[in-house]
């Protein structure tokens, strides 16, 4: 059963019609299932079976506190590159000690907290990140585990925004460095040494680069324990695409199958860092059609969500499919759909061929993933509202911002 059937004519979430829940909580309005997230998750960890893992849900993915909570429950770990979504996973009940930090530039604070909070391990992203964690933790009496995020130079064939794992990336240790670095780090008082990690992009539609990146990431593996530097666990990162438009990527059997081949044998922890891929087809942005402009070149469906609401269009020329979710007896035309937001940026979608009428709904799909967390108050826009469906039940789990909320931490002058 999908996630979002269309029953009578009127599209659903689980069994519950969005035009309900548009009329009930507004637009723009995100609304996710909980049976998508947790089939996902458990169609992702159904091919680990038998083997020691963990899978780390890329929080910034979606940062919802439900919905880390509902990962958390999963027995999900988290995969976090802020002070901040350290805070949200700890607020949201997630296990600290199922933790990895990544990101390129760890504040002293956030390591201190991240120690604090005892997490299982960071991911290292340069020489002088290791020599600040040896520094905090030498301060706090602690030890602080850490694999080195090694940067394979493996192309990811994906939109150069979202390349992580190429020679001009600002990410991870180059390769050449990382034997040497590892040396260090084992010899450093307060650093133990317990992985490697390894992420080279975002929306991948192909095995390829991973396998090719982790038969890098195992050559060093196996030249580090000839030093005896031995490697407990292997992160080989998240990355797999989803479907927006008619993409295939490959589905989380044959990714997992394929990761496990190349590891048979070796007897380490591996650990799965997939945010879109468990969040990204889970969630849509319900939107109202506001006006219908006709124009000489193009027609332009100006609706009430934009580019402060779902940056990727406008980030990355990103494609959403965008439906309506009742019949409509207005013609077909094609339009241009945007938002009131004043950029020439501002779309959500080019080209779309839709029979609407002013004050019909619109359903964006696949936008379970970078949408609220990407999103702004740019133009002093509120945030959406986010609605999460567990079959016939819906639950607000983030009231919509009010425009007194986004200057409230303001002040005039004297």
């Amino acid at each position: 059963m999908t996630a979002f059937p269309t029953l009578n004519g009127l599209l659903h979430t689980e069994n519950v019609a969005l035009a309900d829940i548009a009329r009930t909580y507004q637009t723009p309005t995100y609304v996710y299932s909980r049976q998508a997230l947790t089939t996902a998750f458990e169609q992702f960890q159904s091919g680990l079976t038998g083997h020691d893992h963990l899978i780390c849900f890329a929080v910034k993915a979606n940062p919802s506190l439900a919905i880390l909570n509902l990962f958390a429950r999963l027995g999900a770990g988290f995969d976090i590159v802020s002070g901040g979504e350290l805070a949200r996973v700890l607020a949201a009940g997630g296990d600290p000690q199922k933790v990895v930090f990544s990101g390129v530039g760890k504040s002293h604070a956030e390591i201190h907290a991240a120690l604090e909070a005892g997490i299982f391990c960071f991911n290292v992203e340069s020489t002088n990140e290791l020599q600040r964690i040896q520094q905090v933790a030498a301060d706090m009496g602690k030890i602080a585990p850490v694999s080195l995020r090694v940067n394979p130079n493996v192309d990811a064939k994906t939109h150069p925004y979202i390349s992580t794992g190429l020679k001009n990336n600002k990410f991870g240790v180059a390769f050449e460095d990382a034997h040497g670095l590892y040396k260090q780090a084992a010899q450093m008082p307060n650093i133990a040494v317990h992985g490697v990690d390894c992420h080279i992009g975002s929306q991948i539609t192909e095995l390829s680069p991973f396998l090719d990146a982790l038969d890098k990431v195992l050559g060093l593996v196996d030249a580090l324990a000839t030093e005896n530097i031995h490697i407990q666990h292997i992160d080989v990162g998240g990355g797999v695409g989803i479907t927006y438009s008619d993409e295939t990527p490959p589905d989380f059997k044959a990714y997992t199958a394929a990761i496990m081949q190349k590891l048979a044998g070796r007897q380490v922890k591996v650990l799965f860092e997939p945010g879109r891929a468990l969040v990204g087809n889970a969630g849509v942005l319900l939107t109202k059609v506001e006006y219908l402009k006709p124009g000489e070149t193009k027609n332009f469906a100006i609706v009430d969500a934009a580019m402060n609401d779902l940056m990727r269009p406008a980030l990355y020329d990103a494609y959403h499919r965008i439906s309506t979710i009742a019949p409509s007896a207005a013609p077909v035309q094609t339009y241009e759909v945007v938002g009131p937001v004043c950029e020439s940026g501002d779309f959500l979608g080019h080209d779309r061929d839709l029979a609407i009428a002013e004050g019909d709904y619109l359903a964006i799909h696949s936008a379970g993933a970078y949408g609220m967390s990407m999103a702004s108050n740019y133009n002093t826009r509120g945030r959406a509202a986010e609605v999460l469906v567990d079959g016939e039940q819906t639950h607000l789990i983030r009231e919509r911002e009010q425009i007194a909320d986004l200057f409230k931490l303001e002040r005039l002058l004297p």
